[in-house]
């Protein structure tokens, strides 16, 4: 319950005056700043003028509720009442004689604000104003200070209206000061902004830039595999004819050295189809041919095309039987290319031991396709540098087998092709497993093509 400090009768226009200066004088006695001084006066100035105006008079009852640090400032009269009370506080009211004005205005002035009106039985507004927090026996002394409020002789209007200049003239000073300080800020934040187009400005040239070396660079390495196509396999022929002896017998040492050339021509002949396939994929020019086959017709061409690198018994290579999978409807040619060089390395890194290759259906509808070894594994940092661009690990086998690097980057891009994924687990001394993990469907083919096309098979 509020603590009532004195109260003011609306008989007459200097009452108005009265309301006010008392509002001003208790909310400084109670430790409210200036600004939040000339917020309350004018509050209940403008509520006072409304009793009077509309109503005839009324009172203005000052009270504290000394638990809530709250001071409550009550303007009642016993006019008509307030008509359309939810238009005029919603600020849609529009009177001829501005009623609702002083409503709207005097809320935003305080924190806490209630209207009771009834037509025919007048109006009762209570205002609210958050006070500092008060220490304990404050409540006496306030009590104290009404007794001596209520003895004061108020000012006269004219020294109420050289107060209401002054509180005017310091809110259009604090107002210049704001206007100047965001004038500043504006300023500071036209200069960033300056600063921020500059900088993408520069990103966007880096950005082409980089995107025209990039282009240049899959321009070179197309033009440089076609050039260096030809004369390669002219010389892997030119080789096998000499191996196969049509134009006479060789030496046992010219054969070998034959043999070398051969070899060394066919790695590199590897070598520029990589870069070329790398150049393609980087260019966005990779074209994928779909057709329908199955996975054991695939694993049947590999098994022949390994056999000649598994003759001897410290390494097997192992197709396991798979279970029912579905048909598949991908590029073929790139789905082998992709095992191929998993095989390849998997025989290559395995000095004893076996590599198996296995392959089961997933619950999504993909396949999962592994190539397993019990070769010398990969160390967990460099399980993903592998899959950069002629990373070559350092390890005794790697220096006697030939090889770019480039075979599992480009595998692992074909795969993304694919609309699959290409990951590794492995164990150091004990081997390792890539994953191939594909749909059978190639993204973006109607599943009716793959339907059609196996009706046709």
């Amino acid at each position: 319950m509020a603590l009532p400090l004195l109260s003011v009768e609306l008989r007459g226009e200097q009452d108005i005056v009265l309301a006010r200066q008392r509002a001003r004088q208790i909310a400084a006695h109670l430790g409210l700043d200036s600004q939040d001084q000339t917020r309350l006066a004018t509050a209940v100035s403008e509520l006072a003028r409304n009793a009077w105006q509309y109503a005839g008079g009324g009172r203005v009852e000052y009270g504290l509720h000394g638990h809530d640090s709250l001071l409550t400032v009550t303007v009642s009269d016993r006019g008509p009442g307030i008509p359309h009370l939810g238009l005029v506080l919603d600020g849609r009211y529009d009177s001829p004689t501005g009623m609702g004005v002083g409503i709207v205005g005097s809320r935003r002035l305080v924190d806490q604000f209630e209207v009771d009106t009834e037509p025919g039985r007048g109006t009762r507004i209570v205002m609210g104003k958050r006070l500092p927090r008060l220490e304990s026996g404050a409540v006496p002394a306030i009590a104290e200070l009404a007794h001596a409020l209520a003895a004061t002789a108020p000012d006269g209007a004219s020294t109420e209206l050289r107060e209401q200049n002054r509180e005017l003239l310091n809110t259009l000073s604090a107002l210049q000061a704001r206007q100047l300080e965001i004038e500043r800020l504006n300023g500071e934040l036209a200069e960033t902004n300056r600063g921020v187009l500059a900088l993408y400005g520069e990103l966007d040239e880096k950005a082409a830039e980089l995107a025209r070396a990039s282009e240049l660079k899959s321009q070179f390495l197309s033009d440089m595999s076609h050039e260096l196509r030809t004369p390669l396999h002219s010389i892997i022929n030119l080789t096998r004819l000499l191996l196969e002896r049509l134009d006479g017998p060789l030496t046992p040492e010219q054969q070998r050295q034959v043999a070398l050339i051969r070899q060394s021509a066919t790695g590199l002949s590897q070598l520029v189809n990589d870069l070329l396939d790398l150049a393609r994929i980087e260019a966005g020019k990779t074209t994928l041919r779909a057709s329908v086959f199955e996975l054991a017709e695939v694993c049947a061409t590999l098994r022949g095309v390994f056999r000649p690198l598994v003759a001897g018994d410290a390494v097997s290579l192992v197709f396991a039987e798979p279970p029912r999978l579905p048909v598949f409807h991908t590029d073929e040619g790139r789905l082998s290319q992709i095992l191929r060089n998993l095989i390849s390395n998997a025989l290559k890194f395995t000095a004893a031991g076996e590599v198996v290759v296995s392959a089961a259906p997933e619950r999504d509808g993909t396949v999962r396709i592994s190539v397993r070894d019990t070769g010398i594994g990969i160390a967990a940092g460099d399980q993903e540098r592998i899959f950069e661009p002629y990373v070559q690990l350092d390890n005794p086998l790697q220096r006697n087998a030939t090889g770019t690097g480039l075979g599992l980057p480009l595998s692992r891009r074909l795969a993304t092709l694919l609309g699959g994924t290409l990951t590794v687990t492995s164990t150091p001394g004990e081997g390792s497993c890539f994953t191939l993990t594909i749909p059978p469907l190639l993204p973006g083919l109607p599943a009716s093509d793959a339907r059609l096309e196996l009706e046709h098979a």
